[in-house]
């Protein structure tokens, strides 16, 4: 196949950039990353783009050895963590990219600003809470002591990842980017997108795709019994969406408008899955749960 000159491909890129709201990059990512082209999210000039390190850059000690097992954590939960799992997925389902891709709720941009009030449970959350409520919750699990060897591991991951973002700065890239929309979110136009641009990957009935070993999925459940549950983050409208926006379909971020992502997470979010674990029979004779 003929290679095209530099000059049309770094045209040809900026003008993809400026079609999707992304900055091309091209500086080779890093590896574990699934493309050639790296993309991140437009900025101020000033700020500075995060590059996590190398998986081989993890030192052979026995801090390495921690780390390493937080990644084996992170990518294959359903065997490195199963006692705590209560559904299908593994973390790097929601944070993928194995916690390093911008605008998928990346680790490098999480640990460094803990403690962090959060308005799912109206107080200030450690590190280690918040891990737990990602298994509580998006696993649907329960919570990992905090001398578990699987917290420390998790702990020392992400800890890993993020060793050079300065502590208590807000990283570009940062969870989810915004989904705009110009009128009220329908799950009708939401379910049309659903299925000729999800449903290839996670089934028509929303049950995913079960990797030929059996053990867990290739591609996600996004509702029923192996799938996050309603108190989960990803099933609030706006993460949903700015999640789909940014990450799906896989290898064509932002090819959805962001009222096509609304409408998606609207979609979603009135499909069946797992209860609140807050919310129990009596939870009607109470207030409102605090929603964050």
């Amino acid at each position: 196949m003929k290679r095209l000159p530099l000059t049309l491909v770094l045209i040809a890129a900026a003008g993809l950039a400026a079609a999707q709201d992304v900055r091309i990059s091209l500086t080779r990512p890093e590896v574990t990353l699934s493309t050639h082209v790296t993309k991140v999210f437009i900025a101020d000039p000033k700020d500075k783009l995060f590059v996590p390190p190398r998986v081989s850059e993890i030192p052979n000690n026995a801090y390495g050895d921690l780390v390493r097992l937080g990644r084996n954590i992170f990518v294959d939960t359903q065997h490195y963590a199963r006692r705590y799992v209560g559904n299908g997925l593994n973390c790097s389902n929601c944070h993928i990219g194995e916690g390093r891709t911008p605008g998928a709720m990346p680790l490098w941009a999480a640990y460094n600003i803990y403690p962090l009030y959060r308005g799912k449970n109206l107080r200030a959350n450690s590190f280690p809470e918040r891990i737990g409520e990602c298994f509580r919750y998006s696993l649907n699990g329960l919570v990992p002591t905090r001398d578990s060897i699987e917290m420390k591991a998790l702990i020392a991951y992400a800890q890993w990842l993020s060793a050079t973002v300065p502590m208590r700065q807000v990283m570009t890239g940062r969870g989810v980017p915004g989904a705009p929309t110009v009128r009220e979110p329908s799950p009708d136009r939401g379910e049309i997108i659903y299925r000729y641009q999800c449903a290839i990957c996670h089934g028509h009935n929303g049950a995913g795709v079960k990797r030929a070993d059996g053990a867990g999925y290739q591609f996600p459940p996004l509702w029923g019994s192996d799938s996050y549950d309603k108190g989960a983050g990803l099933n609030k409208l706006r993460t949903g969406a700015g999640f789909i926006r940014a990450n799906m379909p896989p290898g064509k971020g932002f090819s959805l408008s962001g009222q096509d992502a609304m409408d998606v997470s609207l979609y979603l979010h009135l499909q069946d899955r797992p209860w609140d674990p807050r919310i129990g029979w009596f939870s009607v004779f109470m207030s409102e749960l605090a929603d964050g």
